[in-house]
């Protein structure tokens, strides 16, 4: 079933982390932290609305890194119930995808809690400050990815966070699947 991400709480601080990546260097928030904002996306190896714009994430990861932008990915699903999610595969998948970014991994699903994650993807686009100014959509894609020309909703919006420290008033909710959380045992 599809989730939808909520509006964004404009201002709202970049909570803390220290996660393992699939390099094997452990980052936190400050580490990954760029001079002009941060961008935090909830992704995972196996939802297809993820697969279908990988592409673009890495594209755009890439674009807004020139800008001083600092990204990073952040795995949280239940790799128990979801196998295609485990840290292995998240190896296995950054490298032969070549990911620009560090792809952690948040097994005790505590990031995801403390971000409100819903989805994957969820994008948090943070400024200088760590305020958050964007909790949108990547583009008009859904499960399949949209024609080669859609507007770069993420892209746009961390541009113009990256040039006057505010994301866009008007932002529309990404779609994705929701977060596999674990069973509270």
């Amino acid at each position: 079933m599809a989730v939808s991400t909520p509006i964004c709480d404009f201002g709202w601080k970049a909570p803390d982390f220290a996660l393992p990546g699939t390099d094997g260097k452990t980052w936190t928030r400050e580490d990954v932290r760029g001079l002009n904002g941060t961008l935090i996306m909830f992704i995972c190896n196996h939802c297809p609305y993820v697969i279908a714009v990988r592409d673009r994430i890495i594209r755009d990861a890439k674009d807004l890194q020139a800008m001083g932008i600092g990204v990073a990915a952040i795995s949280s699903n239940d790799a128990d119930t979801y196998p295609d999610d485990s840290f292995d595969n998240m190896k296995r998948i950054a490298r032969e995808l070549d990911l620009p970014f560090p792809y952690l991994y948040d097994e005790d699903q505590s990031v995801a809690r403390a971000y409100d994650a819903v989805c994957t993807p969820d994008f948090f686009g943070f400024d200088a400050g760590l305020g958050l100014q964007y909790r949108g959509r990547l583009d008009a894609s859904r499960k399949e990815a949209g024609p080669p020309d859609l507007r770069r909703d993420l892209y746009e919006a961390m541009k113009l966070v990256a040039e006057t420290g505010h994301g866009p008033r008007e932002q529309i909710p990404s779609m994705g699947c929701s977060i596999k959380w674990k069973d509270a045992a």
